[in-house]
């Protein structure tokens, strides 16, 4: 991946900052409709693992761990299905995650909105969703930007 590409948020700032300030408010309205920060995050980190951004999962990793998860459940995410460590709420979320991510695989199917709507409210719902198609819309503009994920350097 060394080939360089367009890279959207300088080439046209303003869209990526309209993307930005969309993002801070899809923030905003998982905090007011009780999606708290470590839920949050799973979705952002599972979301973006699907569509192959590591930038945007490295950036939600880091978050994630602020928000208190341990390394166990972040290093879980991909096998949540076959893991223990995930509660009902993390599991119907990544499952909406999914689904979000692979949309045009048919939409939400009927079994997974059930699902998940019988787990969380109408206003967390709209909450979580809102969080897949902010993330989701991030992880387009980086992978087709090619955006760099160097190695971490180490500090003494």
């Amino acid at each position: 991946m060394s080939e360089t590409r367009v890279h959207l948020s300088k080439t046209e700032p303003t869209a990526y900052q309209a993307l930005d300030a969309f993002s801070r408010t899809v923030g905003e309205i998982c905090s007011a409709n009780g999606i708290d920060d470590r839920l949050k995050e799973i979705v952002m980190i599972h979301c973006s693992q699907l569509n192959g951004c590591a930038y945007c999962t490295r950036i939600h990793f880091d978050r994630a761990a602020t928000a208190g998860v341990d390394a166990d459940t972040l290093l879980q995410i991909p096998t949540w299905r076959e893991s223990g460590v995930f509660s009902d709420r993390e599991r119907a979320a990544l499952e909406l995650a999914e689904a979000f991510t692979f949309i045009h695989d048919g939409g939400i199917p009927d079994d997974v909105y059930d699902r998940v709507g019988s787990v969380f409210t109408e206003k967390e719902y709209a909450a979580l969703s809102w969080a897949c198609v902010s993330i989701n819309a991030f992880n387009r503009v980086v992978v087709a930007g090619r955006y760099p994920v160097p190695p971490r350097v180490a500090t003494a």
